[in-house]
């Protein structure tokens, strides 16, 4: 992993440094919901990221640890993205940042599928995706 050179020691300007931008939490959203991604996947999602700043935003995710890219099955060219443990451990920030958007932000509230389970029972749901993650991430150990 390549050393970042950040702002300052302050956690807040240190995390901005790697998420301060609106494609790389959405980026980890993706990974989260739907476990593991090539970059083809990435290229369909709603919100249309550019391809430039896709491959930008994965090298850069997978220089901090956050993600992981391992060779497709049967494909070596192809990637397979998936979380690490680093960024297993960002999910229970992003659904508080969904959440805070759920309430704050017209509209986004009906639109998230997720969102609705998430309010069911915060707690449960957490363990869950972060379970199923973390297990997913020990199968593919080689």
């Amino acid at each position: 992993m390549k050393a970042a050179e950040m702002r300052s020691d302050c956690p807040i300007s240190s995390s901005l440094d790697i998420f301060g931008d609106k494609w790389s939490l959405l980026i980890v959203r993706d990974l989260m919901l739907y476990k593991s991604r090539t970059y083809g996947d990435f290229t369909k999602s709603v919100e249309k990221i550019a391809t430039n700043i896709l491959a930008n935003r994965l090298q850069m995710l997978e220089n901090h640890g956050i993600i992981i890219k391992a060779p497709y099955p049967d494909n070596k060219v192809k990637g397979l993205y998936k979380l690490s443990p680093k960024g297993i451990a960002l999910i229970p920030a992003l659904i508080e940042l969904a959440l805070w958007g759920g309430k704050y932000l017209s509209g986004s509230d009906e639109s998230s599928p997720f969102l609705k389970e998430v309010k069911k029972n915060k707690t449960k749901f957490l363990k869950k995706i972060m379970d199923d993650l973390s297990a997913n991430d020990e199968a593919n150990i080689d």
